[in-house]
């Protein structure tokens, strides 16, 4: 069976810099939230349901789901956050695991923000990996990249599951409280162990 590692962290722990990383040294990275956004983008497969499950409001002048109002609607509203993921959820999975199978790299990266929080996780990775970082670094990343206000993202912070509950579902860990350098170290590290599990 191919290697498959779950790579998983909080709102800007540094999941995507990590899985860079990995890409870059081989590793066939799969993101989920990229899946997501090609899904939800202009032309994408779920614009049509989309539509049909949250009306014309929803989705922006380009034919894009509206991110930011979909975010404040599902904040909101826990049954069309639930109907959001009905949608998505499947064909997220349906297209990673078509991703995986065509996948040319020695083991995938498969970079998924709610690895933990989604059931029977434990069997679908051999290794699950969480990139990891204090809050405040978390809040201070996601602001100076998004422009989001503070409150917002803690909001988003306390929606995702607790840092102890994920570090305590991890084979692997990589600390991203450093340099961009110490976090690569630490992927190099982890490509090699991989690589060793991947021949096995």
């Amino acid at each position: 069976m191919r290697l498959v590692v779950g790579l998983t962290g909080g709102i800007g722990s540094g999941k995507s810099a990590a899985a860079d990383a990995f890409g870059k040294l081989g590793a066939t990275v799969i993101d989920t939230d990229a899946i997501a956004h090609e899904l939800t983008g202009p032309g994408g497969a779920a614009i049509a349901e989309l539509r049909r499950l949250f009306g014309d409001a929803l989705i922006d002048p380009a034919g894009a789901m509206d991110r930011k109002r979909m975010r404040e609607l599902v904040f909101a509203d826990a049954e069309k956050k639930r109907r959001l993921e009905a949608l998505l959820h499947p064909m997220i999975r349906a297209e990673s695991e078509r991703r995986m199978a065509a996948a040319p790299g020695p083991y995938v990266v498969h970079v998924v923000p709610l690895l933990v929080e989604s059931p029977g996780f434990r069997e679908r990775y051999r290794r699950v990996l969480v990139v990891d970082c204090p809050e405040a670094l978390q809040v201070a990343r996601v602001r100076q990249r998004s422009g989001l206000g503070e409150a917002e993202i803690r909001r988003i912070i306390a929606s995702q599951i607790q840092r102890e509950t994920r570090l305590a579902a991890a084979d692997d860990v990589i600390d991203n409280s450093g340099t961009i350098a110490a976090m690569q170290q630490q992927v190099r590290q982890l490509h090699e162990k991989y690589l060793a599990l991947a021949a096995v």
